[in-house]
């Protein structure tokens, strides 16, 4: 009989994921932590049972590998596998479930590590082999893509009778300190920055020049901050699976330093996914760039303020306009405090472990890929509120 969750990566998100289920044991039952780096799984399992007296192995695993994989779960034979390696890895992890007949859950959709391409494409198309499975995969739940796509659900299933326009806005008013630093991935963070912006209208993809639309924002409890069009994945699903909608684009805040520093990485081809010659060994920039960085996970202690993560809806509801403001608010030294990690990764791990709860109950339950919009969102949202991601409501005119 399968039994408990198989959590597969060790960094940040990981980390506050597994922190979750740990506190959440009387749903998951045992927990196994997977990673290519052993002794980073140890290092979370022992932080977390210096509190808690629970079940937590760890084991090595090559994440890019789809028969490393399936040792690894047959050997474990989870009831559902959570996916918070890097998004290069999805592919193999999704094969690696299918062979193994085990629900599958990730934060975020694939991303070509050769190709700067963000899509769901071939994700979607493992919908027939999940069903032929007889396994779930729920793509996306982390915050953004993720809580937002539940915001979103929220408020088709209970605000409004229309949907016309959706702002996702990203706040991130943390100071970790450094002159330049990312909160997660550098190389996934600067892929997509450095990336066109595009965004959804009337049924059409507008592209726009990187960086090139601003709009200064006030975010509750965090004021007036530049934030910047992006293209990120949940627009892509939510574009199908919100009716009526007319248009949405994701909005995310950028400090002046940020922006100047990726400006120059970019100007001097620093960025680069393509492989150039140095010294007569063969680099990719972008993967050398993150290696000088401050790695993400050690920014914890050191990350004071707020993060602001929401969506504007605007619509119909009972024949007049309606706009609202769904949103949470995370404070990084809280965030720290409870799981080790700061806020980007709180505000991911936190859904990642709701979202894997959801299905290990089988609250939310169906045969093939789904994206998490595509459920009832109403336990989701009772879940933030009861695992660490309050949200409010604000009515705007």
């Amino acid at each position: 009989m399968k039994k408990g969750i198989l959590i597969i990566g060790a960094g940040g998100v990981s980390r506050v994921a597994t922190v979750k289920c740990a506190m959440n044991i009387d749903t998951f039952e045992k927990i196994t932590l997977a990673s290519r780096t052993i002794s980073k799984c140890e290092s979370i399992r022992d932080d977390i049972l210096k509190n808690q007296n629970v079940e937590i192995s760890v084991a090595s695993v090559d994440a890019d590998s789809v028969d490393d994989l399936v040792i690894l779960i047959e050997k474990v034979n989870p009831k559902l596998v959570l996916n918070v390696a890097l998004p290069y890895q999805d592919l193999t992890i999704m094969d690696a479930c299918t062979k193994c007949g085990v629900d599958y859950v990730d934060t975020a959709n694939y991303e070509h590590p050769d190709v700067a391409k963000f899509e769901y494409k071939e994700q979607w198309a493992r919908n027939e082999q999940f069903k032929d499975a007889g396994i779930m995969g729920l793509l996306g739940s982390g915050f953004d893509p993720g809580v937002t796509g539940v915001f979103c659900a929220y408020a088709q299933q209970n605000l409004f009778d229309e949907i016309h326009y959706i702002d996702i806005m990203d706040c991130n008013a943390g100071d970790h300190g450094y002159p330049f630093a990312t909160n997660f991935n550098p190389e996934i963070n600067l892929r997509e920055v450095s990336a066109n912006g595009r965004y959804w209208e009337n049924g059409e993809w507008i592209e726009t020049k990187p960086l090139e639309i601003r709009v200064d924002h006030d975010y509750p409890e965090v004021g007036v901050k530049p934030s910047y069009l992006l293209y990120h994945e949940e627009l892509e699903s939510l574009s199908k699976n919100i009716k009526g909608l007319k248009r949405i684009r994701f909005f995310m805040t950028f400090g002046d330093s940020y922006i100047q520093h990726m400006n120059c990485l970019q100007n001097v081809g620093m960025l680069g996914i393509e492989p150039v010659m140095h010294k007569g060994v063969e680099i990719i920039p972008i993967e050398f760039l993150t290696t000088l960085l401050p790695d993400p996970s050690s920014l914890g202690p050191r990350t004071v303020g707020k993060t602001n993560i929401g969506c504007i809806i605007e619509g119909i509801k009972d024949g007049k306009p309606k706009k609202v403001y769904i949103y949470n608010i995370c404070d990084h030294q809280e965030c720290y405090k409870e799981t080790g990690a700061q806020a980007v990764s709180y505000t991911t791990g936190v859904p990642a472990m709701i979202g894997s709860k959801l299905l290990y109950k089988g609250i939310w339950k169906n045969k093939g890929v789904f994206n998490i919009e595509e459920f009832d969102a109403k336990p989701f949202m009772d879940e933030l509120m009861q695992q660490g991601l309050p949200w409010k409501i604000l009515e705007l005119e």
